[in-house]
C-alpha cells in the first residue's frame, strides 16, 4: 500500500476503535417512512422531511416541468450567467413568505451559513454562538477571523457575560461588530432557543442576531414561517437562514432579511459568488413546497406531524425509554457511549427500524444518541411498530 494510504488507514482504524467511524448507506428507494436499505425494507425514523413533501406530487410535477423548460443545470455562477429566472422567482416568494424585504438562495444550507457569517464579520469583530449551533456556523466564524466565543446551551446568564465582554472590546476599539448566532430549533436535542430573551440581550448590547430556522420553517407560527414568526420577532432579527431540504422537501439554503443584507451577500459571500447556481428544478420544487406550506393542506400536514410527535413520545416512554423534554419532531434517545449507540442502532436495523447513531463530533463526547425524527407521513401502525422494537431492545442500551 502507498505510504499515503497507510497513514490514512491508520486514522480510519482509530475512528473504528473509538466507535466514530461512519460510512455511506445506499438508500435504494425514494425518501419516505419506508425505505429500502441493503435490499431490506426498513421503517425510517431518521428523515428531516417533516411534512412528507419530498415525494409530494406537486413537487415532483414542478421538477419535471422545470427540467423540461430550463434543462438540467444553471450553467454558471449567479454573477456570471447562471442567475436564471427560477432563482429570482424563488427568492421573491421566500421573502414574501418570511415577511422580509429580500432573500438569497445558496446551493446548500452549509454554504448559506458559512457565506453569510464571513460576509458580515472579520478579524476586528466578535461572534458569539450557542454551544450547540450547527457546525456550519462555527466554521463560518472561524473562517471569518473574528474572535469566537461560545456560551453554554440556552444559558442566558453566560450569553450576557459574553456580550458584556464583547461590548468592552468594542468600547476599547478592539472590536467593531458583535454577531450572536443561535438555532431556533436545535437539530440534535429538539429543544427551542429562548429567542425573546436573546433578542432583548442582543439589543441591549447593540449586537446583531442570526437565527437558523432550518428545523422550524414549515412547523411553527400561524403562517408556518418558523419560530421567529411564532415569537413575533421578525422585525427584530437581523438575519434568518435555513434550508429548503427539511420540511420544504427540496434542497438548498437561503438567507432572508433586508435588501442591504442581501446586496452585501451577493458581493461578499464567497460560497455564493464562487459556486455554480443551484439547478432550476431545485428552485421549482421549493416554490411548490412554499405554496403547499401556505395552503390549507400545509396546515393539515403540520397538525398531522404534531399529532404523530405526541403519539411517538407516549410510545417511546411506554417502551421503557426516557425522553428529554422536546418541543419538536426531533426526539433524541440518549445512549452516552459511542460504541453502545452504534450497537443499539444496528440492533434496531436488524429488526427493521432505521434510526441512526449520532456521535462525536456531531454531538459532544459521551452524548451519543439515537436521533429519532417523526414526520406527517408516519402512520399509527408505523409508530406502534417502533414501540414494539424499542421495547425489545436489551436494557443495557436504555438510558439510566
Amino acid at each position: 500500500m502507498h505510504p499515503f494510504d497507510d497513514e490514512i488507514q491508520s486514522e480510519l482504524d482509530a475512528l473504528r476503535a473509538a466507535g466514530l467511524h461512519r460510512e455511506l448507506r445506499p438508500v435504494e428507494s425514494p425518501q419516505g417512512p419506508h425505505i429500502l436499505l441493503g435490499g431490506k425494507p426498513s421503517l425510517n425514523f431518521s428523515s428531516n422531511d417533516y411534512l412528507g413533501l419530498a415525494q409530494h406530487p406537486a413537487l415532483r410535477e414542478a421538477v419535471v416541468r422545470s427540467a423540461t423548460e430550463w434543462g438540467a443545470g444553471a450553467g454558471a455562477s449567479r454573477l456570471v450567467c447562471g442567475s436564471l429566472l427560477p432563482h429570482h422567482n424563488l427568492e421573491e416568494e421566500l421573502a414574501a413568505f418570511k415577511g422580509t424585504q429580500a432573500a438569497l438562495t445558496f446551493s446548500t444550507g452549509y454554504a448559506a451559513a458559512v457565506g453569510t457569517v464571513t460576509a458580515l464579520v472579520g478579524k476586528n469583530d466578535v461572534v458569539i454562538v450557542d454551544k450547540l449551533v450547527h457546525a456550519s456556523c462555527v466554521d463560518g466564524a472561524r473562517l471569518s477571523g473574528a474572535k469566537l466565543r461560545v456560551f453554554r446551551h440556552n444559558d442566558l446568564v453566560e450569553l450576557e457575560t459574553r456580550l458584556k465582554w464583547a461590548d468592552a472590546q468594542r468600547t476599547a476599539q478592539r472590536a467593531r461588530r458583535i454577531l450572536v448566532i443561535t438555532e431556533s430549533v436545535f437539530s440534535m436535542d429538539g429543544d427551542l432557543a429562548p429567542l425573546r430573551n436573546i433578542v432583548e440581550l442582543k439589543e441591549r448590547f447593540g449586537a446583531w442576531l442570526m437565527v437558523d430556522e432550518a428545523h422550524a420553517t414549515g412547523l411553527y407560527g400561524a403562517g408556518r414561517k418558523g419560530l421567529v414568526e411564532e415569537f413575533q420577532l421578525a422585525d427584530r432579527v437581523e438575519v434568518q437562514f435555513g434550508t429548503l431540504g427539511k420540511a420544504l422537501g427540496a434542497a438548498g439554503g437561503y438567507v432572508v432579511g433586508s435588501r442591504p443584507l442581501v446586496a452585501l451577500l451577493v458581493n461578499r459571500a464567497r460560497s455564493f459568488v464562487f459556486s455554480t447556481a443551484p439547478v432550476p428544478a431545485q428552485c421549482a420544487a421549493a416554490r411548490a413546497a412554499l405554496a403547499l406550506v401556505k395552503s390549507d393542506e400545509g396546515e393539515i400536514l403540520r397538525q398531522r406531524c404534531w399529532a404523530n410527535v405526541d403519539s411517538t413520545k407516549t410510545t417511546i416512554v411506554d417502551a421503557g425509554w426516557r425522553l428529554r423534554p422536546a418541543q419538536s419532531p426531533i426526539l433524541p434517545l440518549i445512549i452516552g457511549d459511542e460504541k453502545r449507540a452504534v450497537e443499539c442502532s444496528r440492533t434496531l436495523r436488524e429488526q427493521g427500524v432505521f434510526v441512526p447513531a449520532i456521535r462525536y463530533p456531531t454531538v459532544a463526547r459521551g452524548e451519543a444518541r439515537l436521533r429519532l425524527t417523526v414526520t406527517a407521513s408516519h402512520s399509527p401502525e408505523d409508530i406502534q411498530a417502533l414501540g414494539r422494537v424499542l421495547a425489545s431492545i436489551p436494557s443495557a442500551f436504555s438510558p439510566t
